[in-house]
Protein backbone atom coordinates (compact mmCIF):
# COMPACT_ATOMS: atom_id res chain seq x y z
CA UNK A 1 0.00 0.00 0.00
CA UNK A 2 2.19 2.71 -1.02
CA UNK A 3 1.58 6.02 0.44
CA UNK A 4 2.61 8.56 -2.71
CA UNK A 5 1.51 11.79 -0.76
CA UNK A 6 0.80 13.51 2.38
CA UNK A 7 -0.78 17.03 2.67
CA UNK A 8 -2.66 18.57 5.22
CA UNK A 9 -3.57 15.10 7.17
CA UNK A 10 -4.53 13.50 3.83
CA UNK A 11 -2.98 10.36 2.98
CA UNK A 12 -2.63 9.26 -0.79
CA UNK A 13 -1.65 5.94 -1.65
CA UNK A 14 -2.84 2.95 -3.78
CA UNK A 15 -2.98 -0.92 -2.82
CA UNK A 16 -0.12 -2.83 -5.26
CA UNK A 17 -3.08 -5.26 -6.43
CA UNK A 18 -5.37 -2.56 -8.47
CA UNK A 19 -2.72 -2.33 -11.35
CA UNK A 20 -5.16 -3.82 -13.38
CA UNK A 21 -8.08 -0.79 -13.13
CA UNK A 22 -7.94 2.40 -14.23
CA UNK A 23 -5.37 5.08 -12.78
CA UNK A 24 -6.68 6.32 -9.67
CA UNK A 25 -5.73 7.17 -5.60
CA UNK A 26 -7.38 6.65 -2.51
CA UNK A 27 -7.16 9.54 0.09
CA UNK A 28 -8.03 8.57 3.97
CA UNK A 29 -8.16 11.19 6.57
CA UNK A 30 -9.13 9.91 10.13
CA UNK A 31 -11.93 7.20 9.86
CA UNK A 32 -12.89 8.79 6.41
CA UNK A 33 -12.05 7.26 2.61
CA UNK A 34 -12.20 8.44 -0.79
CA UNK A 35 -11.03 7.09 -4.19
CA UNK A 36 -10.48 9.21 -7.20
CA UNK A 37 -9.61 8.46 -10.61
CA UNK A 38 -6.60 10.10 -11.81
CA UNK A 39 -7.59 10.00 -15.52
CA UNK A 40 -10.47 13.16 -15.47
CA UNK A 41 -10.34 13.47 -11.71
CA UNK A 42 -13.80 11.76 -11.08
CA UNK A 43 -14.54 11.07 -7.33
CA UNK A 44 -15.34 7.13 -7.06
CA UNK A 45 -16.52 6.81 -3.33
CA UNK A 46 -16.74 8.57 -0.29
CA UNK A 47 -16.87 7.82 2.71
CA UNK A 48 -17.54 10.55 5.71
CA UNK A 49 -15.66 13.41 4.16
CA UNK A 50 -17.83 16.46 3.94
CA UNK A 51 -18.26 18.23 0.53
CA UNK A 52 -15.87 20.96 1.75
CA UNK A 53 -13.25 18.27 1.95
CA UNK A 54 -13.75 17.25 -1.08
CA UNK A 55 -13.58 20.02 -2.98
CA UNK A 56 -10.18 20.56 -0.91
CA UNK A 57 -8.68 16.57 -1.67
CA UNK A 58 -10.10 17.25 -5.20
CA UNK A 59 -7.85 20.35 -5.57
CA UNK A 60 -4.54 18.92 -4.24
CA UNK A 61 -5.12 15.77 -6.94
CA UNK A 62 -5.44 18.67 -9.62
CA UNK A 63 -1.85 20.36 -8.42
CA UNK A 64 -0.72 16.99 -8.40
CA UNK A 65 -1.64 15.20 -11.01
CA UNK A 66 0.96 14.92 -13.12
CA UNK A 67 3.32 13.70 -10.09
CA UNK A 68 0.66 11.06 -9.21
CA UNK A 69 0.13 9.61 -12.32
CA UNK A 70 3.93 8.88 -12.99
CA UNK A 71 3.78 7.34 -9.31
CA UNK A 72 1.16 5.15 -10.75
CA UNK A 73 2.91 4.34 -14.03
CA UNK A 74 6.37 4.04 -12.10
CA UNK A 75 5.02 1.28 -9.88
CA UNK A 76 2.07 -0.77 -11.83
CA UNK A 77 4.58 -0.74 -14.92
CA UNK A 78 8.16 -1.45 -14.17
Amino acid sequence: MPTVLLINGYRFFFFSNEGNEPRHIHVEKGNCAAKYWLDGIEEIYNFGFNPRESKQIKGIIIDHQEFLIKKWDEYFND
